[in-house]
């Protein structure tokens, strides 16, 4: 009887071999023959997924934003609407090492979309959504109550500048820069607009 294989999770798997590449060894060392060999597969059966490079790097950057969406989605929002947009935010966050995994391949592939056209639409759209899901949180606080005068866009920028930076200061500096430190500097922001 032939193997059934699930080749979205096949797909899957590469992608978190490439994760775990750029961690290790740096995006530069993400050949057919590394990546393949971190999956456990011949370079022809990753080939058969990824023909071309490009497309395993769209792919492996694609589920780093779907991993940050799917466990967004999956949150249950019961605390007071600061404490939920802190929790909300910790989603972007590489507090554990799942996250810090997809962080580390975020940054890696973005500093290659600089130069790489086939990433620069795809950078585009993943900051949108990380500057969408700020906005949205600083709406959600204005509309429960934060105080009179806020402007959004301007708080927004504030947000997404200090997401941006903790979670690059968390992967850069993770001995200095706690997840009780990332908690209280987002709880001190958030205090300051209600």
């Amino acid at each position: 009887m032939p193997k059934i294989v699930d080749h979205e999770k096949q797909k899957e798997k590469i992608a978190e071999a490439v994760w775990n590449v750029i961690h290790r060894d740096g995006l530069e060392h993400c050949t057919v023959r590394n990546v393949a060999k971190e999956a456990g597969l011949s370079a022809g059966s990753m080939r058969h997924y990824f023909p071309q490079q490009s497309e395993l790097f769209i792919y492996s950057m694609r589920l780093v934003a779907n991993r940050v969406k799917t466990r967004i989605e999956s949150m249950t929002f019961n605390g007071t609407p600061a404490e939920n947009v802190k929790q909300l935010l910790f989603q972007l966050m590489p507090l554990d090492e799942e996250r810090k995994l997809e962080m580390e391949a975020w940054y890696a592939f973005t500093a290659k979309s600089l130069s790489d056209p086939e990433l620069k639409p795809l950078r585009k759209e993943m900051n949108e959504g990380i500057y969408s899901a700020c906005k949205s949180a600083v709406e959600m606080l204005v509309n429960t109550g934060a105080k009179p005068g806020i402007d959004v866009l301007k708080e927004t920028e504030h947000l997404y500048a200090l997401v941006d930076g903790l979670a690059l200061h968390l992967i850069m500096a993770p001995e200095r820069l706690t997840a009780e430190m990332i908690d209280s500097v987002l709880a001190g922001y958030l205090r300051s607009l209600e």
